[in-house]
């Protein structure tokens, strides 16, 4: 569990770290070494899940060796899938994504932030987030130096 305490606005407690794939944790279906060391580091707090309709077919290859859950789906249903998942996790849920089908999810995120990466941003996805970042290792590392947050975030 995360624990962030907020000046002047709620205490995030976030329990679950949702992650679209391409375009946010990884570039062209691949993920860096270094997005690889801050996800272990992360699943010690919370439970990972990386949810992708899995464009270039890699992330099961990719994701082996990290001990996280991945779900994929077709196209169609990526978004409508992403967010039945993060509503299902209820409260405490942390969400990354950079597309059009990250939108539904974030709705229903404790916390959601858009990745402007290599890949671009879906621009609709901004008005769902509470931030945007320049890069997954950023977006990453809000949460593993929750300090970044309590600043971005107070009132």
């Amino acid at each position: 569990m995360i624990k962030i305490d907020i000046p002047g606005r709620e205490t995030l407690v976030i329990t679950h770290l949702v992650l679209d794939y391409n375009g946010t944790i990884a570039v062209d279906g691949l993920l860096g070494a270094d997005i690889c060391k801050q996800l272990l580091q992360l699943k010690e707090q919370v439970q990972i899940h990386i949810l992708t309709a899995d464009t270039y077919g890699t992330v099961r290859a990719q994701c082996a060796s990290l001990g996280v859950e991945v779900e994929s789906f077709p196209d169609r249903v990526a978004g409508v899938e992403k967010a039945r998942i993060v509503r299902q996790l209820q409260d405490g849920v942390a969400c990354m994504g950079n597309g059009f089908n990250d939108q539904e999810m974030f709705k229903f995120a404790t916390l959601s932030i858009a990745v402007l990466e290599q890949e671009g941003l879906c621009t609709a996805l901004l008005a769902q987030a509470d931030i945007l970042v320049s890069s997954a290792r950023d977006g990453l590392d809000l949460l593993l130096y929750p300090d970044r947050l309590r600043a971005t975030l107070r009132s």
